[in-house]
């Protein structure tokens, strides 16, 4: 019987370590209101992923898909227009009617059930902005906890994402849920 070397199985985890090490940089200002609205605007993009690779039955796109979403996130803070949170809403609403009148929202489950989770870490996001910011707080980190846990079951089941960016998403948002309740 032979067995992995150590640095194999340590190189093998590199969507962990990607994750972590980004959730640490990010982590920086959840402790203030507007970290914490800056993380409620960005939540929406992590189920709204989902969503677009259940529609496009593609999980390759996946990662191209995380990179268009950190590019729309930093081009429309810098440009101070309007929150990214809106622009992904507005996506996903165009993703869901486009399911809806298809009929794909009725015969596919997988697309159904992302669905269901883009309404609920969603709207865990929106609450959050529209609440006390104390209260708030803790709605928007429940919202990544809980897609974090989502991140892990869809890992274990090998299901609609690539299985690194399952890896990845659940680590950022265990520690970044993490530092918003104890408020880094």
């Amino acid at each position: 019987m032979t067995t992995t070397p150590w640095y194999r199985r340590i190189a093998a985890r590199w969507p962990a370590a990607l994750g972590l090490g980004m959730a640490l940089v990010m982590a920086d200002g959840a402790g203030t209101d507007d970290g914490m609205r800056g993380f409620a605007e960005i939540l929406p993009l992590l189920p709204l992923l989902y969503l677009v690779v259940a529609t496009l039955e593609r999980r390759r796109a996946t990662w191209p898909l995380l990179g268009a979403g950190f590019a729309v996130i930093f081009l429309l803070r810098a440009l101070d227009l309007i929150s990214p949170g809106v622009v992904f809403w507005a996506v996903a609403l165009v993703v869901l009617v486009w399911n809806a009148v298809g009929g794909r929202l009725r015969r596919d489950g997988t697309v159904r059930l992302q669905a269901v989770g883009m309404l609920v870490f969603g709207g865990l996001a929106l609450a959050g902005l529209v609440v006390d910011p104390a209260a708030g707080r803790y709605l928007v980190a429940a919202g990544w906890l809980f897609h974090g846990v989502w991140d892990v079951v869809h890992l274990v089941l090998n299901r609609v994402v690539a299985r690194s960016f399952a890896e990845w998403c659940a680590v950022v948002d265990v520690v970044v849920a993490a530092a918003i309740v104890l408020q880094l």
